[in-house]
């Protein structure tokens, strides 16, 4: 399988480092300016305070000759796994409740990062918002892995890897907000009720959407359930742990870097899904996903385009229909729905029951399916 092309960049181990790179001079607009700004007063007030380099693993993915590294490098206090040279979990900021404390440590920007791969070291570089997203050349055998990510001084942590084979014919996109976990708030406060108040505890499974998960990767072992979402990669520990707890498979999260761009004030959420989508079917060609979304704005537009785009790539699409509750608080339904995508069947249902009966009848589910030897995300 070929992975999407990518600019390559002056590192080690012929490395390509993923991600917005941060410009210079007058051309920078003045919101990238106040950011810049910002992330120098939170650098040195974290120093000053003796925060030290720490990583934040996330679950990557691949195929057996490369793997996508997806990490994030914050300062934090030393106890919190920031220096020290054994593998171990970062307590406070991985197992911490409420979201807020997710934001509340400064990235290290441009950090120089070592990955280590079946025991081949690679120096990739991290982003402006300290996010790594680095494609690096590997040999790994299909099935689940474990890597290792150190920054500076800090303490080498592991992270988790799906090795997809070569040959994968399927595999599963999914929304999270309003598909997988219900959030019944208006969409402008979503965000930031969702990271710096509520605990995580108190979020909502939506109905059967977990055994609709699970009866596909029984059906399906190898296929790739990946999780998209326009939430910023800060939450990522706390979607990890909600995921987890409610038994959605284990699978990697593409998430996004909340702040300005070069060119804007925020970034675009729909554009993340839509370059996601479009990386997911250049790295693997060969599969069919079904993409799995609710009737809340977005989701059918972007999943239209992309069956349009990409037909060879989507096996169906799966939209679960809001309540009139949720959708008003959604800013409304989907007007997008009687896009032409031939050959792609669109199914809907309010939750994961109406889904799986419908999705038997497609034939992507079996009536009768073994268990799946499936590990728990990270």
């Amino acid at each position: 399988m070929c992975p999407l092309p990518v600019k390559p960049r002056a590192l080690s181990n012929s490395v390509e480092s993923v991600g917005p790179t941060s410009s210079s001079g007058a051309g920078r607009h003045l919101a990238l300016r106040i950011d810049d700004a910002w992330l120098r007063f939170q650098t040195r007030l974290a120093i000053r305070r003796g925060r030290v380099e720490t990583v934040i693993p996330y679950t990557g993915y691949g195929t057996t000759s490369w793997v996508r590294v997806l990490a994030r490098i914050v300062r934090s206090e030393p106890r919190d796994g920031g220096s020290g040279t054994q593998a171990g979990k970062l307590k406070p900021l991985k197992d911490g409740m409420r979201g807020w404390r997710n934001f509340t440590s400064a990235p290290v920007a441009h950090a120089t990062v070592r990955v280590t791969i079946a025991g081949i070291d690679h120096d990739v570089e991290a982003d402006r918002g300290g996010v790594v997203d680095a494609h690096i050349p590997a040999a790994l055998d299909v099935g689940w892995h474990t890597i290792t990510v150190q920054s500076g001084g800090s303490r080498i942590v592991e992270a988790p890897v799906q090795i997809v084979a070569d040959d994968a014919d399927f595999g599963v996109v999914s929304d999270i907000d309003d598909t997988v976990m219900v959030t019944a708030l208006p969409r402008p406060f979503l965000a930031a009720w969702n990271t710096f108040v509520l605990d995580e505890h108190a979020r909502t499974p939506t109905p059967g959407m977990a055994v609709l998960y699970e009866r596909i990767v029984r059906t399906a072992p190898s296929a790739p359930v990946v999780y998209l979402s326009t939430g910023a990669w800060n939450v990522a520990p706390t979607l990890s742990r909600f995921l987890s707890r409610n038994l959605y498979p284990a699978g990697p999260k593409l998430l996004t870097d909340w702040g300005p761009t070069p060119d804007h004030w925020f970034r675009s959420g729909q554009e993340h899904k839509r370059s996601s989508l479009e990386r997911l079917a250049a790295e693997f060609p060969g599969v069919k996903w079904l993409l799995v979304g609710d009737d809340g704005q977005h989701d059918e537009a972007i999943y239209a385009e992309f069956a349009q785009r990409h037909p060879q790539n989507v096996r169906a699409i799966a939209i679960r229909q809001l309540s009139v509750g949720e959708a008003v608080l959604a800013g409304g339904r989907s007007k997008s729905a009687a896009q032409p995508t031939p050959g792609i069947p669109w199914i809907y249902s309010p939750d994961g029951a109406g889904m799986s009966a419908q999705l038997e009848q497609l034939g992507i589910i079996r009536r009768s399916v073994r268990p799946a030897d499936v590990p728990e995300t990270p």
